[in-house]
């Protein structure tokens, strides 16, 4: 007997949602312990959440941990804080388009500052966290939709929000939420992928939050951020 590709293609997919249910399973417990790290996060000093932002403004088509390697050492130098366009620049060690990020994160720094502080914490409202990210998106040079989405994860706030990177997508084309990987996206194909997000984790019955970190953990073999 000869399967036809029509049959063949939902074995695949039954067999998929299988062993991704298998692995959500598994790697459940740990990342649900991570979203409560990152739900701790919002209580930390304004300092803290800037460096999430700026974190997540080193993200575009860099390695996640030298991103945080290089924020964490600006951090604890200070540079992040008061540092010229320069001395941040040279703390983005091993981050992609350095140049650009430096200048995108002094620019977030004045945007966020009062009176020589960071003051962010006030900008986000928590009660309208979509209406946030459009903000974000507005206000900060440097982010789109997916690292706006990242940072108000990463401070506790963006579980219904979808983190699209690379990782996320490949596993959308791979469930059939899309039928190739979008050469750009603009803000309604962003919103339109993230609805079909949020209806394939129902189907499955993995949360939105959890399963972004769930694709993101099988195609890394890490939990992070």
């Amino acid at each position: 007997m000869v399967l036809t590709a029509a049959k063949n293609e939902k074995i695949f997919y039954v067999s998929g949602i299988k062993n991704l249910v298998r692995e959500y399973a598994e790697r459940g417990p740990a990342i649900r312990k991570r979203l409560r790290d990152f739900v701790k996060v919002w209580d930390l000093p304004d300092e803290k959440i800037f460096s999430e932002l700026c974190f997540c403004i080193c993200t575009p088509q860099s390695k996640a941990v030298y991103c945080d390697k290089a924020v964490k050492g600006l951090e604890k130098s200070g540079q992040l804080f008061t540092g010229g366009i320069e001395e941040i620049r040279n703390g983005l060690t091993a981050v992609r388009f350095p140049n650009n990020k430096a200048r995108y994160i002094f620019s977030a720094r004045e945007s966020f500052s009062v009176s020589g502080r960071v003051e962010i914490k006030k900008t986000i409202n928590t009660a309208d966290i979509p209406g946030t990210r459009d903000d974000l998106v507005r206000k900060v040079k440097g982010i789109g939709y997916k690292e706006a989405s990242h940072f108000l994860r990463n401070i506790g706030h963006g579980g219904d929000l979808a983190i699209l990177d690379v990782h996320i997508i490949k596993n959308m084309v791979r469930y059939g939420l899309l039928d190739r990987t979008p050469s750009c996206i603009s803000k309604s194909c962003y919103l339109e992928m993230e609805e079909s997000l949020k209806r394939f984790s129902v189907k499955v019955g993995i949360p939105m939050g959890e399963l972004d970190i769930l694709f993101w953990s099988i195609e890394t073999g890490v939990i992070f951020k």
